[in-house]
């Protein structure tokens, strides 16, 4: 029973991010404004980390299996993606590792002010 409740309060947030999407008329994914309404309202208290805790930790577990459908749609589209194929193997690379760079210098800047505070 925790993990509906957690799991609905998770799926609402994502529900107010598709509203916004809706009513926002930016190129930004509806993901994107979900993720940023459950930040705020983590942040501000309005939702408590213990409020979603279990629940956001078997998301994340299980994360790489939500890839396979998005490596199978790549698959039936590689007649479109075979000309362009090394840029796009280029950017992938060049932009994780960029990800991977920005996060890793952000966490341990967290970290340090953490350990600053206490």
């Amino acid at each position: 029973m925790l993990y509906l409740r957690q799991f609905c309060i998770i799926l609402f947030v994502s529900f107010l991010g598709e509203l916004l999407h809706a009513m926002i008329p930016l190129p930004v994914p509806a993901s994107v404004y979900g993720l940023i309404l459950m930040l705020a309202a983590l942040c501000t208290g309005i939702i408590k980390l213990r409020q979603v805790r279990e629940t956001a930790g078997f998301l994340i577990e299980i994360m790489p299996v939500m890839f396979i459908p998005a490596a199978v749609g790549l698959l039936e589209s590689w007649a479109f993606l075979k000309p362009v194929w090394v840029p796009v193997i280029l950017i992938t690379i060049l932009s994780t590792v960029i990800v991977m760079a920005v996060t890793g210098q952000v966490t341990q800047k967290m970290i340090q002010r953490d350990t600053t505070k206490k």
